[in-house]
């Protein structure tokens, strides 16, 4: 699998994308140790908290989603001038401190050289890799941005889209169905606030309250959880069952009726969709593969501009 894994990479050595060329030797020369200085920084944040590789793959997903994958989504607020981080989805995004050690460890050794985009696909590959999931080689390349609005944000795929609105999201990114639902997989890694599912467990339309494609024993542990009324703003569950585990546990359980975004079931929602679910929760190696091909995709999507020195502030 390895070995099928970096043939798929060294096939996609040069990507182009709208504004550069990016190329899996990009730092060879003026940064050799980046690869392993990222890493290093992804593990010692992994030590401290086992909810780090979620919070990177998330991290990720979302700024490439936004303008391309620039580090948009690392940018501070200025005033009342909000930035994406700032904006509703991305409240929740925590670790940002790991980049932000990843970048000084950077800048150490090659000074204003590698980009904090660049970082932080390197970094999101890491998370993977090092919650049991496939490795990749990551082509790099990619410039910071400067603009970061939260106003944005409302571009990002919601919990509550349907599969027409998932495909739309998607395609307008240059994604096709296949990459729709192989990147949904990234759930492996992660938890899901109440108010992302609540459509689900209370008041789900005038004649049922709670979602019928639910497992009847698994919605009720979920409104367990997330009573109607739920003040307790950190309640909530993990994706899948195996939740610092990268694995396909998570189609295993959409196909059992325990999914828990109305996203997630929308995937059982056309017959192309559910066979890809049904093909990637039989087999690790299938849904591995086309993961790392997807993500090499989306994170191919560039806009950025600059080198920033400090991945929190333009230049």
């Amino acid at each position: 699998m390895a070995a099928t894994l970096v043939s798929l990479a060294l096939s996609i050595l040069f990507i182009s994308s709208s504004v550069n060329a990016l190329s899996l030797n990009y730092y060879d020369k003026t940064c050799p140790h980046l690869e392993s200085t990222v890493t290093s920084a992804v593990k010692n944040g992994i030590v401290n908290d086992k909810t780090v590789p979620a919070a990177l793959l998330r991290m990720h997903f979302h700024d490439c989603f936004i303008r391309g994958c620039d580090a948009s989504v690392l940018l501070e607020s200025k005033g009342n001038q909000k930035a994406e981080k700032d904006g509703p989805p991305n409240i929740s995004l925590h670790a940002f401190y790991v980049i932000d050690n990843a970048k000084k460890a950077v800048e150490e050794l090659c000074p204003g050289v590698v980009s904090c985009a660049d970082i932080l696909a390197l970094a999101a590959r890491d998370a993977v890799a090092l919650s049991g999931g496939p490795t990749w080689q990551v082509p790099k390349g990619r410039k910071d941005g400067r603009i970061s609005k939260a106003t944005d944000t409302r571009q990002l795929p919601a919990p509550v889209f349907n599969i027409s609105q998932l495909q739309q999201s998607f395609s307008q990114r240059g994604l096709n169905l296949d990459d729709l639902v192989a990147l949904s997989g990234g759930h492996t890694l992660g938890f899901a606030h109440c108010s992302s599912f609540q459509n689900r467990i209370h008041n789900f339309n005038g004649s049922v309250d709670i979602d019928p494609s639910l497992k009847k024993s698994f919605a009720a542990s979920l409104r367990s959880i997330c009573p109607e009324h739920n003040k307790v703003r950190s309640a909530g569950t993990t994706l899948d069952s195996t939740t610092t585990a990268f694995d396909n546990a998570y189609y295993k359980l959409l196909l059992k009726g325990k999914s828990i975004f109305s996203s997630d079931e929308a995937l059982l929602s056309t017959p192309e969709t559910k066979e890809l679910v049904s093909k990637f929760a039989s087999s690790q190696e299938e849904f591995d593969k086309a993961f790392v091909k997807s993500m090499i995709k989306m994170s191919s999507l560039s806009g950025g501009q600059e080198i920033r020195l400090d991945c929190r502030r333009v230049r």
